[in-house]
């Protein structure tokens, strides 16, 4: 069986897709990787509308990729800030590799909007791929993809 001769129903590119590849989730999580918690202070700070917000960081705590964190301010009703779960922070490196892609391909004339080092050396943080067993850096001329055990025919 060839790639286009397998059925995409279980792609887990697919499945990613349907929970985080809408344009205001990703920024949902651009600015929740950056340390944005509030309702209001995604709601300022990205700019859409309070019902898609809500709609989106729902869904997003359904998927288990935020949780909850009850808080009061004085004088305020009680409300929810939102925090990444382990499944949120795994996908840091999605967030990094889209700014990564956008500053190469994208980039605004006065310079990147936000520089990730690392903290330790200081030098700039970037996503790759690897091998998992050398850890060394792969491009796609060195990777070989073949059908997995969970490929079905395309009905």
């Amino acid at each position: 069986m060839e790639w286009l001769e397998a059925s995409t129903e279980n792609c887990p590119v697919q499945h990613t897709l349907d929970v985080v590849g809408e344009k205001w989730t990703l920024l949902i999580l651009r600015d929740a990787v950056n340390g944005v918690r509030r309702f209001d202070d995604f709601h300022h700070h990205i700019g859409l509308s309070e019902s898609v917000l809500s709609d989106r960081l729902r869904k997003l705590t359904s998927a288990g990729i935020l949780r909850t964190v009850p808080y009061q301010e004085p004088g305020s009703r009680p409300r929810n800030e939102y925090r990444l779960t382990r499944k949120g922070w795994d996908l840091w490196p999605v967030v990094v590799a889209l700014r990564q892609w956008g500053e190469t391909y994208a980039p605004d004339p006065q310079g990147t909007v936000l520089d990730v080092r690392h903290t330790e050396c200081g030098a700039p943080v970037r996503a790759v791929v690897e091998c998992s067993a050398e850890h060394s850096v792969l491009t796609p001329k060195e990777v070989t993809a073949r059908l997995g055990p969970g490929a079905r025919l395309r009905s």
